[in-house]
């Protein structure tokens, strides 16, 4: 097979660090653009086989440095995207909206065979979330300026890497009392990172040009379900409480001040819609990539480091209780 050269943006994250693996096992070969090669070079660099990886040194709008790596790029895949703003330039609308409208002019430009990028699940239900609306302005930007592109809208992404059950888990074992945001019935379809990074290549691999897939796991969960697996797993009881949606939005605002919240207006927002299928588009299990990891399993494989004794500890986790 000749091989083929992949643009990378958001390469050092924990979606983009499984999806790097994937690649260059299979003769791919990324070039990976971070902000910081000092910082992030060294995690990079040990993601694939010596040879098959290049980093390039760039902010997100230094469109001369950027552009010049698109004349030697088959493929650029954007994995780049934010929880909550800051107040220099990484706002929703320049990192969810302005920069991949930017790297879809240059794929037009200099005729790349594909534009894959990572949106997220549940943004058309959420009109009153800012995070919700960047991103399907983004979405729209990107097809209107390139017709080859595939956009994947994954439910929340998991892994041991990630942001979202390593701080639960965290929480859990430090909080007597936990709240539940909108007594945690929202819905997800956790996806776990390995899963999404191999429905990423299938989608490269096979020339896929389906406009929008939506990218989930095999099994639905409420908020408050995810929370209880959890706490079994590191063998913690704790209280669980509604919150009531006034209290809840003074602590957001609250949380929102910090400069890693743990949550914001914005997510607050977010909670009020389900994180699962539209039934509106194809998903990875209608390409014939279904999700094979299920959360119990994968989350089982590393919770032991917020367990009293870590991987020493002898009290195992039951899953019937």
């Amino acid at each position: 097979m000749k091989e083929k050269n992949c643009l990378i943006f958001g390469g050092s994250g924990q979606i983009g660090r499984h999806l790097i693996r994937v690649l260059t096992k299979n003769n791919y070969k990324v070039t990976v653009v971070t902000r910081n090669i000092h910082q992030k070079g060294y995690i990079i660099k040990t993601q694939g086989n010596a040879g098959y990886i290049e980093i390039v040194e760039a902010t997100l709008f230094d469109e001369n440095k950027i552009r010049k790596l698109f004349s030697k790029s088959d493929i650029c895949i954007n994995l780049v995207g934010i929880l909550f703003e800051k107040k220099n330039s990484q706002s929703f609308k320049n990192i969810h909206s302005v920069f991949p409208s930017m790297l879809s002019k240059l794929c037009k430009e200099y005729n790349l065979k594909h534009f894959i990028h990572l949106s997220a699940l549940g943004i058309n239900e959420a009109i009153d979330s800012e995070y919700a609306k960047s991103k399907l302005e983004g979405e729209k930007n990107i097809l209107n300026n390139f017709s080859l592109a595939t956009i994947l809208r994954p439910s929340v992404v998991y892994s041991v890497d990630d942001n979202f059950t390593t701080n639960f888990m965290t929480l859990l074992k430090n909080l007597p009392i936990f709240p539940l945001y909108y007594s945690g019935k929202t819905k997800f379809v956790p996806i776990h990172c390995s899963d999404l990074s191999e429905i990423i290549y299938y989608v490269i691999s096979k020339n896929i040009y389906s406009k929008i897939i939506e990218c989930v796991g095999p099994e639905t969960m409420t908020l408050k379900e995810i929370i209880e697996n959890l706490l079994k797993m590191i063998n913690k009881k704790r209280i669980l409480i509604p919150m009531p949606l006034p209290l809840a939005k003074i602590s957001a605002k609250f949380l929102g001040l910090f400069p890693s919240p743990l949550l914001t207006e914005d997510q607050l927002k977010l909670l009020k819609y389900d994180n699962i299928v539209s039934g509106k588009y194809k998903t990875n299990f209608d390409l014939g990539v279904p999700s094979r990891r299920y959360f119990n399993q994968e989350v089982l494989k590393y919770c032991y480091m917020w367990k009293e004794g870590g991987q020493f500890s002898t009290k195992k986790y039951d899953n019937k209780n």
